[in-house]
């Protein structure tokens, strides 16, 4: 259901794209913030348990501007880079975000991995570059190539010593690799939130400081591109596409990542790139190509093996597992059988000889 989610605000960008010449990705953002501040910041302002909206601000609103900061600049990134590089280096790239995620995972969540977590990522990320491989045999590569390097360039697509072209598929292989940090991020600090303290909390922050944040950067970026929108209902329907799909998205990933883990959700999602596909199959005339299946198979084989084997943390084993005992005792079971037992309270009680008398119950 994320990867659809993913999927609809991929198929709605790239219809204001290349339908409607609307490149406005921090407007498209600002719309989603937007909800999750009418929805999920009024809950929080609303809520009158222990912790309120006030509180919350005032012991954690530096670290929460800087969650907002990461998450808006990641959307930002992402989206900016398809307009310097191709779809196959953005979906090769991104995937960049998972090792970085699973390291943040280890030294902040302390979360501990076995071997076959780290095959399964390997086994997906073979998803991917097979994806990749069945875009560049479909064609898809170098007509994409060949129209965004006259629409930024102005040279051809056979033009490969241009210094302008190479410059610009840089900028967006640095966007990506930053977007997908930061993306690494937000999701590693939304784990932590969501199950150590809510999910509500965690939206409604974002969507407060997220909205702050996308309109300050909307007023100074794209100020002129919104201006030049020839404005009609065909545009407003996508807009609001769009925005309904990423509230859906921030919506429901808290719970999956509830009960999973970031690392696991990222895995999972990888699938949005093949619904994508399909999508443009009917939608924007792509070819098709049989390995497009095999992909998307080997990606969920992935996501399988890495969900069969559920992860541990530093903290659960160290505090866990009973301490020897001076008499080295061997046996953990017997071990853990004693400490259940509870030594027997002792009473002292004072006669009025001031004899003391013990006795043991």
């Amino acid at each position: 259901m994320l990867s659809l989610f993913i999927c609809g605000t991929a198929v709605t960008s790239q219809y204001l794209a290349e339908q409607y010449k609307v490149n406005t990705p921090m407007l498209q953002s600002f719309t989603n913030y937007c909800l999750l501040l009418l929805v999920y910041t009024t809950m929080l302002a609303l809520r009158t348990d222990n912790e309120s909206f006030l509180q919350i601000l005032k012991r954690r609103w530096w670290k929460y501007i800087l969650l907002g900061l990461a998450d808006v600049e990641a959307n930002y990134m992402i989206v900016k880079a398809y307009q310097y590089t191709t779809l196959t280096s953005v979906q090769l790239l991104d995937c960049f975000g998972i090792p970085v995620l699973m390291a943040l995972s280890w030294f902040i969540l302390r979360a501990r991995y076995r071997l076959i977590h780290f095959i399964a990522v390997a086994v997906c990320l073979l998803g991917v570059g097979t994806m990749v491989g069945a875009d560049i045999l479909a064609g898809r590569q170098e007509g994409e190539d060949s129209r965004r390097d006259v629409e930024v360039t102005g040279c051809s697509s056979t033009c490969t010593s241009c210094p302008a072209k190479r410059s610009n598929v840089v900028i967006g292989d640095v966007l990506v690799l930053l977007g997908a940090s930061l993306y690494a991020i937000s999701n590693v600090s939304e784990e932590y939130i969501v199950k150590n303290l809510s999910r509500v909390e965690f939206l409604g922050m974002v969507g407060l400081f997220g909205t702050i944040i996308s309109a300050l950067q909307l007023a100074i970026v794209e100020y002129r591109d919104i201006a030049r929108i020839q404005w009609n209902w065909k545009i407003a329907l996508l807009f609001m596409a769009f925005a309904l799909c990423m509230f859906g998205l921030y919506s429901f990933m808290p719970v999956v990542i509830k009960v999973t883990s970031a690392t696991s959700v990222n895995l999972g999602i990888l699938t949005a790139d093949l619904y994508s596909l399909f999508f443009g199959l009917f939608l924007f005339c792509y070819k098709f190509s049989g390995l497009y299946i095999l992909s998307f198979i080997v990606i969920m084989v992935g996501f399988v093996l890495y969900c069969s084997t559920s992860t541990w943390t530093a903290e659960t084993v160290s505090t866990s597992l009973p301490q020897p005992a001076s008499t080295g005792l061997d046996n953990l079971g017997l071990k853990l059988e004693e400490d259940d037992q509870e030594p027997p309270a002792a009473s002292v009680q004072v006669t009025q000889e001031e004899n003391g008398v013990v006795n043991s119950s």
